[in-house]
């Protein structure tokens, strides 16, 4: 690995120009450690309909094992030589460039909480170099891991919303930054942004929204070992968990020439009650287009059943909502352990 290495704290993105005024509110204050809030506007539900959840009828049979598929050679060790991508699961990706590594929500231990782990994770935790990056966008048991953080080991420098590192020292973590809404922040080939999402935080040591929560623009520059194939620059969104919110469309116009997005397609059933927190597949298309990107990913299916539709339901509407559009072949899903270069010529992404 080469200049895997900090180089400055996080920075304040230059002041909008031009936006729209319905956007205004992307840029508000959004809270501080202790409360945290989507200034655009707050979750409708609260613990009563947590509730009303739980004694509604299930609609779906998820009664059968479910169909998530897995790659038959997954990487045994990632070295960042080449512009790739690999779904680790849920959403977990391990995303190679300019010879370093960097994990989107890693998470590879066998229970989110309660929810037990339905399949594996698509590579060992051997596969990531000792000196990887990660970007944390909160602190939900699906997305934060406490067992993969500790076993991930000391020189994996983590990137992380306020409200969030204290819990990370605890860990025995020491190597950990927050950044908030419209920063970025730089280390060796990675230029980290952290962007608005609509979702929420809570863990049982932490209150309600007393962290934050965000998305990634995560630009990776050229480079690489000299000796071997140099990557070209990528540029990637990674949506964390969120709900279809005006924030997309924002984002595609300030950071435009997004190579890929990694949008969530699952845990969306019942809609009454999910829509504010987790799209569907139909929304997670809307906020692509919006978004402006040459590539989709579908991710957040196939690992933990955390909603009422089975776990390997979302890619199976997703592509029945695809063909009914008349397809699309920039929009995928990928298996389990499936490792994808990034095709094509970099887009010539530029921050506004």
């Amino acid at each position: 690995m080469s200049g895997n290495h900090p180089t400055a704290s996080p920075a304040a993105l230059p002041p909008p120009t031009g936006h729209p005024p319905e956007a205004a509110d992307l840029y508000a204050h959004h809270g501080e450690p202790g409360g945290f809030f989507n200034p655009w506007g707050p979750m409708p539900q609260g613990p009563l309909s947590v509730v009303r959840w739980w004694l509604s009828p299930n609609r779906y049979d998820k009664s059968g094992p479910p169909d998530v598929p897995r790659a038959a050679a997954p990487p045994e060790r990632l070295d960042g030589d080449e512009a790739a991508l690999t779904w680790v699961g849920h959403a977990s990706f391990a995303v190679e460039g300019g010879g370093s590594v960097l994990l989107t929500d890693p998470h590879f231990g066998p229970r989110a909480l309660l929810p037990r782990r339905k399949t594996p994770p698509g590579i060992p935790l051997s596969a990531v170099p000792e000196d990887a990056v990660a970007v944390l966008s909160h602190n939900h048991y699906d997305h934060l891991d406490r067992w993969t953080v500790k076993r991930l080991g000391a020189g994996v420098s983590w990137y992380v919303p306020p409200g969030m590192a204290a819990w990370f020292r605890r860990q025995g973590v020491t190597r950990v930054t927050e950044v908030d809404w419209w920063q970025r922040v730089e280390h060796g080939p990675w230029t980290l942004t952290a962007l608005p999402a609509q979702h929420w935080s809570n863990r049982l040591s932490q209150g309600r929204n007393a962290a934050g929560w965000c998305s990634w623009l995560v630009d990776c520059a050229a480079g690489g070992d000299a000796s071997r194939r140099r990557t070209k620059p990528r540029r990637y969104f990674f949506a964390g968990d969120s709900g279809y919110f005006l924030g997309f469309a924002e984002i595609g116009r300030r950071f435009p020439g997004i190579d890929v997005a990694l949008l969530p397609i699952g845990a969306y059933e019942p809609r009454w009650f999910m829509a504010y927190q987790h799209m569907d597949p139909p929304q997670a298309l809307r906020a692509f287009r919006d978004l402006g990107a040459r590539h989709m990913v579908g991710m957040h299916w196939g690992t933990f059943d955390l909603t009422d539709e089975p776990v390997d339901l979302a890619p199976r509407e997703l592509a029945r909502v695809v063909a009914a559009r008349g397809g699309d072949p920039r929009v995928r899903v990928m298996a389990v352990g499936e490792r994808w270069p990034v095709p094509g010529p970099p887009s010539a992404g530029v921050q506004v």
